[in-house]
């Protein structure tokens, strides 16, 4: 996942996200450091499978990627899906920004030829 996103990808990585659980997840892996389903999940209120279960989500909305080692699993954040959310933000507020921009000179041009008829 990288440059821009189709009209899909925003929509599974933002879902993905919409979970306290899973945020709390992506802010554990945002150090960089890879970390195993018992590592992360240590001291949060459920089992190893529920964590596994919210790592499934954030790994097919490629937030995550995993890697087999030994006997446990790895995992890691993707900067790169995370820095294409990031843009994708970056220009849906951009065209904000324009649209408001227009809206407002055409106020102020309203205000300059006065009152409508």
């Amino acid at each position: 996942m990288s440059g821009a996103m189709s009209a899909a990808e925003p929509a599974s990585l933002f879902s993905a996200l919409g979970d306290s659980t899973r945020l709390g997840l992506v802010r554990r892996l945002s150090d960089g450091r890879e970390r195993s389903i018992a590592q992360l999940g240590d001291g949060l209120p459920m089992s190893r499978q529920a964590v596994t279960k919210h790592l499934s989500v954030l790994h097919g909305a490629g937030l995550v990627h995993r890697r087999r080692s030994g006997r446990e699993v790895q995992y890691a954040l993707r900067r790169d899906a995370i820095e294409a959310a990031c843009h994708w933000l970056d220009e849906v507020s951009a065209q904000w920004d324009g649209t408001l921009a227009r809206l407002k000179a055409l106020v102020e041009e309203g205000d300059h030829q006065g009152p409508l008829p």
